[in-house]
């Protein structure tokens, strides 16, 4: 984990970590260890050839931990009211974003930006790419097939967690756009992507 997070990382990720064991239980913990395990598999692929880019986090701080766990731990702590379906559905978005922006990052052709619909350089906030596209919507729908064993859902409902956590990306890469003209963060767009999936996964499992 110290070579994922760094101090403060690690001390927050801890204590959400002990709000999501004791508000919610083990299954919840483990979910959020899976989007953790998953986030360091791509975070780590092909890292040589993303460091060559200037594009490798090999440590994330203590923003990065906030972003993409406020969230989760508050949907947690809330679970007796709205069920496991929003923390299932947020943590699809956030691993969702993960796994775009870490894979898509390695596709040949320039990323198309949202914003004008012209090539931009990888990396940049707001864009798109056939790869990372598919590697969002593969990394939502690993979160669902991960709520097959531990919250025991259907499949045809882990189908919809996915769907809801691609959204979320897409809604993240969205405003994206703004992040990159200075109005908000990537911290922000993080935060938005996991209300996005959450609120159409609720929607749309009831």
């Amino acid at each position: 984990m110290a070579k994922v997070l760094d101090r403060g990382g690690i001390l927050l990720a801890v204590f959400f970590g002990i709000v999501m064991y004791f508000g919610g239980g083990f299954a919840y913990l483990a979910l959020m260890l899976g989007f953790f395990v998953l986030a360091m598999f791509v975070t780590r692929y092909e890292h040589e050839i993303k460091r060559e880019m200037g594009l490798y986090e090999h440590e994330r701080g203590w923003e990065n931990v906030w972003s993409n766990g406020i969230l989760p731990a508050i949907l947690v702590v809330i679970s007796p009211i709205t069920g496991p379906v929003p923390f299932i559905c947020a943590v699809s978005a956030v691993t969702a974003d993960k796994f775009g922006s870490e894979i898509g990052v390695l596709e040949s052709d320039d990323p198309i930006s949202l914003f004008n619909l012209k090539p931009t350089k990888p990396g940049t906030s707001g864009a798109v790419s056939k790869i990372g596209t598919i590697a969002s919507l593969a990394g939502a729908c690993s979160i669902g097939l991960i709520a097959i064993f531990l919250f025991r859902m259907t499949p045809s409902q882990a189908l919809i967690v996915g769907f809801a956590g691609f959204a979320g990306s897409i809604v993240d890469s969205i405003f994206g756009v703004f992040e990159e003209r200075g109005l908000g963060t990537k911290g922000t767009t993080n935060f938005i992507c996991s209300v996005s999936g959450a609120l159409i996964g609720y929607y749309l499992i009831q």
